[in-house]
């Protein structure tokens, strides 16, 4: 206790990663157990994966003692978020647009984010719940049915209790909505359960989650039917894959969380390709959004073939960082270059009073 993370690796053996990840868990107690230690030590045991992959010369899932899913392909769904629009209409018009391009790029499934109200609203949006179901009824049409693009919709906790949640969800019966992500607050338990045992369409939590025993809460309490670890966020491969067990013991679907760039993407590859009840991944479009760490990060990007990924086949997780991007992020580079970040970071170290 009292060491940082990078002090408890130093001279340590890296092929011995659950040992390694038990020891910074332990020796995090005071100071972490979740939140961002967390979600640091999941970031080191994915680097740790991919050294071992490559030690061994093989790709990451095939040194997990798991076999591999029977289909041997993994089904991915873009996530879609319209960005630099300001008006109601506007976002639904751009959304079916971006549906429409997942299309023309080849996904089976993509999932819609509609936030028009509630913490996370986009770019502060406020609208009624009706306007929320006409974008979803929208971008169903331009889908198409449910057997040709699978739509899922993430409304990012928008509503703030479940009877509310209910009369919306209700509206979406017939439209073959595979989830409904993050309706209500995280901490609502007893609102996700009513939801869970009432809604037409599957509720889908997780994101939030760092550390596998948070889902019991999830899928013992809240009832969910689809679990969402993210691989960084949960403590790395290994924690996510002890939700996908908790989710195969209860008879619940996977489909992992997976925001923004290429090494979470390849972690999570890496996670599905031995879980048969993963259903998708999440899987950003670098060809249609704006984000230059989804589009620079990593120098490769899985091979996409009819709406589907390979199984992984390159050693580690299998992708190129560009150190250059990197280096763009340096956060030594990014408070020189900035001197409004600078002034933040002094006065934050001041002392109070």
């Amino acid at each position: 206790v009292g060491l940082g993370i990078k002090q408890m690796l130093l001279g340590e053996n890296a092929l011995e990663i659950e040992r390694l990840w038990q020891k910074m868990y332990a020796g995090t107690y005071m100071n972490g157990r979740r939140g961002i230690v967390l979600h640091t030590m999941g970031a080191v045991e994915m680097a740790l994966w991919d050294l071992k992959g490559k030690y061994y010369n093989k790709p990451t899932w095939q040194l997990l003692d798991r076999p591999a899913r029977p289909e041997g392909k993994i089904t991915p769904y873009a996530s879609l978020q319209p960005e630099g629009v300001s008006t109601v209409s506007e976002y639904k018009e751009e959304l079916c647009s971006w549906v429409g391009r997942a299309k023309q790029l080849g996904f089976k499934a993509g999932k819609c984010e509609v936030t028009l109200s509630g913490p996370y609203a986009h770019l502060g949006m406020t609208a009624g719940d009706e306007r929320i179901t006409e974008i979803v009824e929208a971008a169903r049409d331009e889908a198409g049915s449910p057997e040709s693009f699978q739509i899922m919709v993430d409304v990012q906790y928008t509503w703030d209790d479940a009877d509310r949640a209910l009369k919306t969800l209700n509206q979406w019966a017939e439209l073959g909505i595979f989830f409904c992500e993050t309706p209500l607050p995280l901490d609502d338990l007893d609102g996700i359960a009513k939801l869970a045992s009432q809604s037409p369409v599957r509720i889908a939590f997780g994101e939030m989650q760092s550390h596998h025993s948070e889902f019991y809460d999830l899928f013992d309490r809240g009832g969910i039917q689809v679990g969402q670890p993210d691989v960084g966020r949960v403590g790395g491969l290994m924690e996510a894959l002890k939700v996908c067990d908790m989710a195969a013991e209860r008879e619940r679907i996977i489909v992992p969380h997976c925001w923004k760039t290429g090494v979470g993407i390849a972690a999570t590859m890496q996670m599905a390709a031995v879980t048969p009840h993963c259903a998708y991944i999440e899987f950003l479009p670098a060809a249609i959004c704006a984000s230059q760490l989804r589009q620079k990060l990593t120098l490769t990007d899985p091979e996409f073939i009819d709406g589907t990924l390979a199984l992984p086949d390159r050693p580690g997780l299998g992708v190129d960082v560009n150190w250059e991007c990197v280096e763009q992020y340096n956060y030594e580079k990014v408070i020189a270059e900035n001197p409004h970040v600078k002034k933040m970071i002094a006065e934050l170290r001041s002392p109070m009073g």
